[in-house]
């Protein structure tokens, strides 16, 4: 710490860092507004998805999306060096992510309807590639979960967001760390993508055999293609609707319980929490809103489901849990949820999709074989994600050190 420190202090030379509130500093925008489902259907324009925000630390310019925005509307421009921020999500720690803009940009960008923009003051000299990094350290990202506030979505309050003070070092300060940050987030990442090809290689695996093994298509070309016993009478698959197999509902209660318990509590993607009630068992849950719009878990024994997740309460009897499970895997829900504003998962999305059930009997095969690969595939990850996170957190250690700048007394 003290020689880390010492480098620091040489980085400054001397030099004073500044601290000044945002509201002091720069100004903030809003995203589209007066948009419907059509617009997004028919888009002229290109505007950057909460998704992008939530996920990066600059805007990703190859990921964005379409959204129909006439000459004279009024909308707020996205512009090289702003901050992006989301608006809302499911815990206060997670509200408020932020995507700084390090790329100049030559066409008309807008801003999804659920995320702002901060802009700098023309006099105010901080870099966009310093800011993506300032604003995810765990300081000033502890101070945005404290301008948060909800029950079941969690919004920045903007008048306290905006008191909030961040580190204004030299230009030269910014450039060196920058700099170093740049070439640790390269190292990470090329050390993440070495732990994680066998994963890879193994979840393609998995689902491979689960889309051969659940598909209609598939069987009936293995037992047209002379297969000498075939592995499925494809004249016994039914194929039903998922409302025919599962009652959908969003999960119950107003607020995230707090007051713990021996179940776990299931948001949008796993657990939040627990609590001293229940209201699903031994089922799979849907993220419902926000980033984690389409992921599904398996809920092993009671638990209970808030809002931002959606309980999958099996109603047919002729249906294998697991092997209803897989199915729902195998929907991609991710890219088929909503997205005109925050991404969420409707019942008419979940209700529309048609489904293979074969006999029970050849439902636990598959079960079977497929739980195999789920096993194995979750055992090769048992020693990856470890490693995987202290790679991370190496790279958090440096980035907290080198942007721990000292405050002055007032």
């Amino acid at each position: 710490m003290k020689n880390n420190r010492t480098f620091l202090d040489k980085l400054l030379d001397g030099a004073e860092v500044e601290w000044r509130t945002l509201d002091e500093i720069s100004s903030i925008y809003g995203g589209l507004t007066g948009k419907n489902k059509s617009d997004f259907e028919n888009g002229n324009v290109f505007y950057v998805p909460y998704k992008n925000i939530f996920n990066n630390i600059e805007v990703d310019f190859d990921n964005l999306e379409l959204v129909n925005v006439s000459d004279d509307e009024k909308q707020y421009e996205i512009q090289y060096g702003d901050v992006l921020f989301t608006g809302s999500s499911e815990t206060a720690e997670e509200a408020g992510m932020s995507s700084a803009v390090t790329t100049k940009i030559n066409q008309k960008i807008y801003l999804n309807s659920f995320s702002f923009g901060l802009r700098f003051n023309d006099d105010i000299k901080i870099l966009p590639e310093f800011s993506k990094f300032l604003f995810r350290t765990h300081s000033i990202r502890t101070e945005i979960a404290k301008s948060a506030s909800g029950v079941t979505r969690f919004n920045i309050s903007k008048a306290r967001f905006k008191k909030i003070k961040i580190p204004i070092p030299p230009l030269s300060v910014q450039t060196e760390i920058v700099r170093i940050l740049d070439a640790l987030t390269a190292l990470t990442s090329e050390l993440t993508s070495e732990l994680t090809s066998e994963l890879i290689l193994r979840q393609k695996q998995y689902e491979y055999y689960r889309e051969k093994l659940l598909s209609f298509d598939s069987l009936e070309r293995l037992n047209k293609g002379g297969v000498k016993k075939k592995l499925i009478d494809v004249s016994d698959i039914q194929w039903l609707p998922l409302n025919k197999i599962y009652k959908f509902q969003y999960g119950v209660g107003n607020k995230i319980p707090t007051i713990g318990g021996k179940y776990p509590v299931y948001g949008s993607n796993g657990i939040v929490g627990t609590h001293n009630e229940y209201n699903s068992e031994n089922s799979p849950v849907i993220g419902h809103i926000g980033a984690y719009a389409g992921i599904v878990n398996w809920a092993e024994g009671k638990h209970f489901v808030t809002y931002n997740g959606i309980i999958c309460k099996k109603i047919n009897d002729n249906v294998n849990e697991r092997y209803a499970y897989h199915l729902l895997l195998l929907q991609n829900f991710i890219d088929k949820a909503n997205k005109a504003s925050q991404p969420f998962i409707s019942y008419d999305i979940l209700n529309k999709c048609i489904v293979p059930i074969p006999s029970l009997e050849e439902q636990n095969r598959i079960v079977s074989i497929l739980d195999k690969f789920e096993t194995l595939t979750n055992s090769i990850t048992e020693g990856l994600p470890l490693a995987i996170e202290q790679s991370q957190k190496r790279y958090e250690y440096y980035r907290e050190l080198l942007l721990s700048f000292p405050k002055l007394d007032n």
